[in-house]
C-alpha cells in the first residue's frame, strides 16, 4: 500500500511539475510586459522634447502604440495573480475572460508592431522607430505579449465569434483618429497626421482596410493560439495517462493530499479540483469528483498534522521510549 501510494504520487510530481513551469513561464513574461510597457510610456512622459515625434509628454496618449501597449500591460497584470496561485496549489487556470481579454490585447500591440515593420520603418526609418522607448513599445512588448499569449496563457480555446472581439477597440480608435485628424484637423485643436495614413494616400483606404486586416491577425493568433492549447491537451493526458497506468486512483489521489499537505504552509488548504478531476478522467475508475476531493482533504490534513522536522522526531522517539519504559 506505501509503496503504490509513493509510486502514485511520483507519477502526479511529474504532472505537477510540469504544471508549475507552465505558470512560471507565465509569470515572468507577463511581468517583463508589465515592466517594459512601464518603462516605455515614463520614457515618453518624461520627454519634453523630440525632433522626431512630436507626440511626447501627455500628448503620447494620443497615440495606438501607447493606448494598445497599456491595454496588453493591463490585461497581463490580470493574469499573474492566476499564475502564483497555481504555483502555490499546483492548479493553473485562467478564467476564459481573461483570456479573451488578452487576446484582445495581443492583438492590438500586433497591429502595432506590425504596423511598425511594415510602414512607419520605411517611411521613417527603422533605427528611429526602432530606439528608445520606441523599441520596447514597437517590438520589445509586442513580442513578449504574444509569446506569452499563444504559448504559455493558452488555458482557454479561442472560438471564432470571439475573433471579432479585437475588432472593437481597433474601430473605437480608428474613428477617434478620423474625428480629430481629418474631421476636426491639427489647426483646430485637433490631431496631425502623425500616422500619415491621411497625408500619403485617400484616408479611406486604410479607414477600409483596418478592420478586414485585424481581422486577419486575430483570426492568424487565434489559430496559433488554440493549435498550441491542443498541443498542451494532448500532452498533459499524456502524462496523466502515464501517472495513472496501474494505479488505484483512490490510493493516487491520497498520495497526492499526503504529499501536498507535508508541503502545506497554509492555513486553508486548497483542494485543485481541476487535477483530481483529470486524475479521474484518466484512471478510468468509477470515483465522483466529491469522493475524491474527500480523499485528498483527508489525506492532505492528517499528513499536515504530522510533526515535522529533526527536532519533531527526537521528540517523539523520546516519549515512545518514555512509555515503553513505564509500561516495562
Amino acid at each position: 500500500m506505501k509503496r503504490s501510494r509513493q509510486t502514485g504520487c511520483t507519477g502526479m510530481e511529474t504532472v505537477l511539475r510540469a504544471d508549475r513551469r507552465q505558470c512560471k513561464y507565465a509569470l515572468v513574461t507577463a511581468v517583463m510586459v508589465v515592466v517594459c510597457v512601464c518603462a516605455g510610456v515614463t520614457m515618453n512622459l518624461t520627454t519634453v522634447y523630440d525632433e522626431n515625434f512630436d507626440h511626447m509628454g501627455i500628448r503620447t496618449f494620443c497615440m495606438f502604440t501607447v493606448i494598445s501597449n497599456i491595454f496588453a500591460a493591463m490585461a497581463m497584470a490580470l493574469t499573474i495573480p492566476f499564475t502564483v496561485e497555481g504555483i502555490r496549489k499546483n492548479n493553473y487556470h485562467v478564467p476564459g475572460w481573461v483570456v479573451d481579454l488578452t487576446f484582445v490585447a495581443v492583438t492590438a500591440v500586433t497591429i502595432t508592431l506590425l504596423v511598425s515593420l511594415i510602414i512607419l520603418a520605411p517611411v521613417k526609418g527603422f533605427v528611429l522607430i526602432f530606439t528608445g522607448s520606441r523599441f520596447l513599445l514597437h517590438a520589445i512588448c509586442p513580442i513578449l505579449a504574444i509569446d506569452a499569449f499563444c504559448f504559455f496563457i493558452s488555458d482557454h480555446r479561442i472560438t471564432v465569434t470571439e475573433s471579432f472581439l479585437p475588432l472593437i477597440p481597433v474601430y473605437f480608435y480608428a474613428m477617434l483618429y478620423y474625428v480629430m485628424v481629418v474631421v476636426i484637423g491639427e489647426e483646430n485643436g485637433g490631431w496631425n497626421d502623425f500616422y500619415g495614413f491621411a497625408t500619403y494616400v485617400n484616408v479611406y483606404i486604410p479607414m477600409a482596410l483596418i478592420l478586414p486586416l485585424t481581422y486577419a491577425v486575430a483570426a492568424v493568433l487565434r489559430r496559433l493560439h488554440n493549435r498550441l492549447y491542443d498541443l498542451r491537451r494532448q500532452r498533459e493526458a499524456v502524462l496523466y495517462e502515464e501517472a495513472m497506468a496501474g494505479k488505484d486512483v483512490r490510493q493516487a489521489i491520497a498520495a497526492l493530499g499526503e504529499s501536498q499537505g507535508r508541503a502545506a504552509r497554509l492555513a486553508v488548504v486548497p483542494v485543485p479540483l481541476r487535477v483530481i478531476a483529470l486524475m479521474i478522467r484518466h484512471s478510468g475508475a468509477e470515483c465522483s469528483l466529491e469522493e475524491g476531493c474527500g480523499i485528498f482533504l483527508e489525506a492532505c490534513l492528517r499528513a499536515g498534522d504530522e510533526p515535522k522536522g529533526r527536532k519533531h522526531r527526537k521528540k517523539r522517539e523520546k516519549e515512545e521510549a518514555g512509555t515503553g519504559g513505564a509500561e516495562a
